[in-house]
């Protein structure tokens, strides 16, 4: 799969708890259209069949669009739906050499909230970090609250591009200026609003604009 740093500028994540009785791939076609250059399937707690067949339906709709695609913690789901790749968080990886499982030509995220952690994926065959949280947020209300010095310390730290993740809306997303994040990852801040057509649109231009 073609990816580039200019792919992480506005990276969704999808949350089947707040699309409710909305469809994921309408909802998800509507954001590729506003500007969304990634997309991540991430629902808990379905099976295994449960979780691929959104994850095809999803993997469809992103290659129309000719967006990566990537399904969040699961490598076998990711293989067997042929998804663009995965993305592992910090409690995924114990014993697991992902990058051996899933292959040189998938791509490979990473979460990190330190230094010690980013460098550590990247050496581990990450093509790029999630890094968070910003602000505490209703999907990630327990993580580790990161300054925005920090966040700038770990993309100095790394060759791979970066992406912010955790609480980012259009109030806060100037935060991020000059910390050399390649993109925001959201998930509420789209998926949680009536209007996901408007809410990405208007995302998507203050990316552009204060990144």
């Amino acid at each position: 799969m073609r990816f580039t740093k200019e792919d992480l500028k506005l990276y969704v994540i999808t949350d089947k708890d707040l699309l409710s009785s909305k469809d994921m791939v309408a909802e998800v076609e509507k954001a590729l259209i506003n500007g969304a250059t990634f997309v991540q399937i991430r629902e808990k707690g379905l099976s295994n069949e449960e979780y691929s067949k959104k994850a095809v339906a999803l993997r469809k709709i992103c290659n129309k669009y000719d967006v990566p695609f990537v399904v969040n913690d699961n490598v076998e789901v990711a293989l067997a739906t042929d998804a663009d790749g995965v993305h592992i968080g910090q409690t995924d990886l114990a014993g697991m050499d992902v990058r051996s499982l899933i292959g040189t030509d998938k791509i490979l995220g990473i979460s990190a909230n330190s230094v010690e952690l980013a460098v550590k994926a990247e050496r581990d065959g990450a093509d790029y970090i999630g890094v968070g949280s910003i602000q505490l947020s209703p999907t990630k209300s327990k993580s580790k609250v990161l300054t925005i010095k920090y966040v700038k310390d770990i993309c100095e730290a790394v060759s791979i591009p970066v992406v912010a993740i955790g609480g980012i809306n259009k109030d806060n997303v100037s935060l991020l200026k000059g910390t050399g994040v390649a993109g925001i990852a959201v998930i509420s801040a789209i998926f949680g609003n009536e209007d996901v057509a408007v809410a990405t649109r208007e995302l998507r231009q203050l990316v552009d604009a204060k990144l």
